[in-house]
């Protein structure tokens, strides 16, 4: 075989694995980025009961692409800080709120391991809607 009909073969193959990725891509998922605080609802089943346990925090960053894209969120707990990575396609995600969009420089916000109190906070980003019917000034 050529190095041609090789390269040929392998787009074909990753065709075929993108549109069997394709198939497992959960519904809607709202645009977040890192330093926006989250609100993640999971399903969890007790039993034969089903509830949904919410786990709020700082996204501090975001990794990879497709159906293997995840997100991590941080958050405090009695003093203590707690992460918890998240598939962004995983079936057991029932919701994901963004609280407040956060001003942030960097993609990855491991820093805010080592801050404490309110050096942990991150800024928020001021969002101004337009009014329709303003015009700019002359």
């Amino acid at each position: 075989m050529t190095a041609n009909n090789q390269n040929n073969s392998e787009l074909k193959g990753q065709d075929l694995l993108r549109s069997i990725e394709d198939e497992y891509v959960a519904g809607e998922r709202p645009d977040f980025g890192p330093g926006d605080s989250l609100e993640v609802g999971l399903r969890i089943k007790e039993g034969d009961v089903s509830r949904v346990q919410n786990f709020t925090g700082i996204c501090i960053g975001r990794k990879g692409s497709g159906t293997s894209e995840t997100f991590t969120v941080r958050r405090i707990v009695q003093g203590e800080g707690v992460e918890r990575v998240f598939p962004l396609q995983c079936p057991t995600i029932d919701h994901i709120k963004v609280l407040r969009r956060g001003r942030v420089r960097r993609a990855k916000l491991n820093y805010l391991r080592q801050r404490k109190g309110r050096s942990a906070r991150v800024r928020g980003k001021i969002e101004t809607a337009r009014r329709p019917d303003a015009s700019p000034k002359a």
